[in-house]
């Protein structure tokens, strides 16, 4: 199941117990579903959303499905209501005027409670919306093809507390969120809260396997300088050794170059911890750079 599958599921499973949210509701999906003129047509492949349809619309209105798909059929079910006497009673709840009105409004008097507000916007993005995965990215949207309906639904978001920006694709006007933040609280607000946490415990991983890389690069990087910087001093070695100077240098370097051939892998820290008395790591640090200046002749 995708994650907007599950964030739909989330969303569907809360009982039908207020008949104001349950309008609101299916207020919500009606403006955001495929046609809702002449008739309704509501287009699913949300197993959880075609479940809850033919409920949310007996609570809602008192009205049955004309079109219901076979209950055994999979993919895009399609839900459907022709008769005029039913498509009257859901115009009559929402105040609709078919003669004197030319596109689709909010009727926002039908949605004075906070909680049909909410329930409204449910209804959108189970109709309409969808969301990202968050293991790929941050992106929530609900679309309609009625253009006053999503500047009154972006309206209302804000009045809510979320604050989407707007974009039109072809026929279709978006109301949508890239921050993950704001996906986290739209989610919690319509009734998706555990959804919401597996998009803050994805961006926590996903924090972590960031700051884990770079500390695995920081090491690896601060490793290979180590492994080259070893090379140096014992190819300084080398030459000092084949040129006779090594055992002409102060005892203190001599003892350096002989734990650093007998231990090439140690770090400094290592290497000063073996010197007899042990030294620091800035003396060590001091005494390799020194027979690296004389194997190059620098000295």
């Amino acid at each position: 199941m995708s994650f907007a599958a599950e964030v739909k599921a989330e969303l569907c499973r809360p009982a039908l117990n207020k008949k104001c949210c349950a309008q609101a509701e299916a207020y919500g999906v009606l403006l955001f579903c495929n046609q809702f003129g002449d008739q309704v047509r509501i287009v699913t492949e949300n197993d959880s959303l075609a479940a809850r349809l033919p409920a949310l619309f007996k609570k809602a209105f008192r009205v049955d499905f004309d079109r219901l798909p076979e209950p055994e059929a999979t993919g895009k079910r399609v839900f459907g209501i022709t008769d005029p006497a039913k498509l009257g009673v859901i115009r009559d709840a929402f105040g609709i005027d078919t003669k004197n009105m030319l596109a689709h409004h909010i009727n926002f008097a039908v949605l004075e409670e906070s909680c049909c507000r909410l329930a409204f916007l449910r209804g959108a993005f189970l109709a309409g919306g969808s969301v990202t995965d968050p293991e790929k990215g941050y992106h929530l949207e609900l679309a309609t093809s009625h253009f006053n309906v999503s500047r009154e639904a972006h309206a209302l978001m804000q009045e809510c507390g979320f604050a989407p920006k707007q974009v039109t694709r072809k026929a279709n006007y978006i109301a949508y969120f890239k921050q993950s933040e704001a996906i986290e609280d739209f989610l919690t607000g319509v009734g998706a809260p555990i959804s919401a946490m597996e998009i803050m415990n994805a961006k926590v991983e996903k924090t972590l396997r960031g700051s884990v890389n770079r500390r695995v690069n920081c090491d690896a990087a601060n490793l290979d300088k180590a492994v080259e910087a070893a090379q140096s001093q014992l190819e300084a070695i080398r030459q000092l050794e084949q040129t006779g100077l090594l055992d002409t240098l102060p005892d203190k370097l001599k003892e350096t170059a002989r734990l650093r051939v007998a231990h090439p892998e140690d770090t400094l820290a290592q290497l000063a911890d073996r010197c007899d008395p042990p030294v620091t790591k800035s003396a060590m640090n001091h005494r390799l750079r020194k027979l690296v200046e004389l194997g190059r002749g620098e000295g």
